[in-house]
C-alpha cells in the first residue's frame, strides 16, 4: 500500500473509533488534536499531531504548543514529547495514532507527576493612563450673593422652578394686541 492509502485507512479508523468523543478533534484530514484528561483537570493537555506527506513511513509531527497547554512547564512538555517519540520509533511504518493517544492516556499520571502549573500574570494598562497627568477636578461656577438670591426667589423650597414660570401672560398679550394689516 502507498502512504496515501495507509493515511486514508487510518483516518477512517480514527473517525469510527473516536466518533462522538469530545476529546478527539480532526482539525484537517492530516492534523488532529486529542485532549488527555478532563477539561477542568490541571494535569490535562492537548496533543497536536500532524501527518507529513509520507506518514506512516515517516514520523508524525507532535506538538504541545496549543493555548490549552500554556500552563504546562517546558520540562513537562519535553518529557511528554520524548515519551511519544519513543512510541513513534517502535511503531514506525504502521498506523500509530490510536497507539499514541492511548499511550498518552494510560501514562498521563506518570507524565504529569512532577507537573508544576506555570502561572503567568498579565497586567493591562492603557497608554493614556501612563502619559496623562492626574486629572484636576472641574471647578463649579461661583455665583455672587445677588445671583443666588435671584435663583432662590424664583424657585420653590425644593430648588425647582414653579410650573409655568416662563409662560407669557395671556392677559398681557390680549391688552397689547397685535397690529392688524389692512
Amino acid at each position: 500500500m502507498t502512504a496515501n492509502e495507509d493515511q486514508e485507512m487510518e483516518l477512517e479508523a480514527l473517525r469510527s473509533i473516536y466518533e462522538g468523543d469530545e476529546c478527539f478533534k480532526e482539525v484537517s484530514p492530516v492534523s488532529f488534536q486529542f485532549r488527555i484528561g478532563e477539561h477542568d483537570d490541571s494535569k490535562a493537555f492537548i496533543l497536536d499531531i500532524s501527518w507529513p506527506e509520507m506518514y506512516p513511513e515517516t514520523a508524525p509531527e507532535i506538538s504541545l504548543d496549543g493555548f490549552f497547554n500554556k500552563k504546562i512547564s517546558s520540562e513537562t512538555k519535553q518529557l511528554i514529547i520524548s515519551g511519544l517519540e519513543e512510541q513513534v520509533e517502535a511503531n514506525l511504518g504502521t498506523a500509530m495514532m490510536y497507539t499514541l493517544f492511548e499511550w498518552a492516556k494510560d501514562n498521563q499520571e506518570a507524565l504529569m507527576e512532577n507537573h508544576q502549573a506555570v502561572v503567568t500574570a498579565v497586567t493591562l494598562t492603557s497608554n493614556s493612563d501612563l502619559n496623562a497627568p492626574a486629572k484636576k477636578k472641574e471647578k463649579k461656577e461661583q455665583l455672587t450673593k445677588s445671583q443666588k438670591r435671584k435663583i432662590t426667589c424664583r424657585t420653590d423650597n425644593k430648588g425647582e422652578l414653579p410650573r409655568g414660570w416662563d409662560w407669557v401672560d395671556v392677559i398681557k398679550l390680549s391688552r397689547t394686541g397685535g397690529k392688524e394689516e389692512d
